[in-house]
């Protein structure tokens, strides 16, 4: 058996695990555990990184939940790639801010925190909905880049309030040329490269 369907039936089994515990609904499993597999076979990440990641934000989410001044003085988005998190989102105050990234460090498997926790308002649903769109927009310039052995998918895009942040395990040139791609997709405001490069047969 090789490395590649390995990979995908041990990601597709832990997913169908997760999504049961979750949410003890097994219809919506099959899906999320066929999308998952489909982009985690050319993930650069271990497999027990994949999951690590995801549990990782499902973490974060239940901890932010259980803190009431939290969840009703902030709107937190949180993203785990390779292990770290970035927190985007905004808080009615830098203390609650401090607090969510604080939370977040202590749990389990957490490499480190980027807090770009903004002080201010929410944003509302349809600042939200363009930021959704400028994301998509984004993902399908990253398909006009020509470099061998380039997988868009290893690339993860999170846009809040117009500001693009970029994660993934690329490599210089991958990042460089990422980068000035969805720099001019409209709406753009801000574009922050949080990559971690990665060497072939490193």
């Amino acid at each position: 058996m090789n490395r590649t369907y390995s990979k995908l039936i041990i990601l597709a089994g832990a997913a169908l695990v997760f999504a049961l515990s979750a949410t003890g609904c097994a219809p919506l499993v099959v899906g999320g555990a066929a999308v998952a597999g489909a982009s985690a076979i050319h993930d650069r990440r271990p497999a027990q990184t994949i999951l690590d990641d995801r549990q990782i934000e499902f973490a974060a989410a239940q901890a932010i939940s259980q803190d009431r001044e939290l969840s009703d003085g902030a709107r937190l988005v949180v993203t785990s790639y390779n292990r770290t998190v970035l927190l985007t989102g905004q808080a009615t105050s830098a203390e609650l801010a401090r607090r969510a990234g604080e939370r977040i460090s202590r749990l389990p498997k957490v490499a480190r925190v980027i807090d770009e926790v903004r002080i201010g308002p929410r944003i509302g649903m349809s600042r939200q909905s363009e930021d959704t769109y400028i994301a998509s927009r984004a993902k399908l310039e990253l398909a006009g880049i020509g470099l061998p052995d380039f997988d868009p998918t290893r690339v993860k895009i999170v846009v809040e309030d117009g500001e693009l942040y970029l994660l993934g395990l690329v490599t210089p040139r991958e990042g460089d040329l990422v980068a000035e791609r969805v720099r001019y997709v409209p709406g753009v405001r801000k574009v922050v490269k949080l990559f971690e490069y990665w060497t072939p047969n490193a």
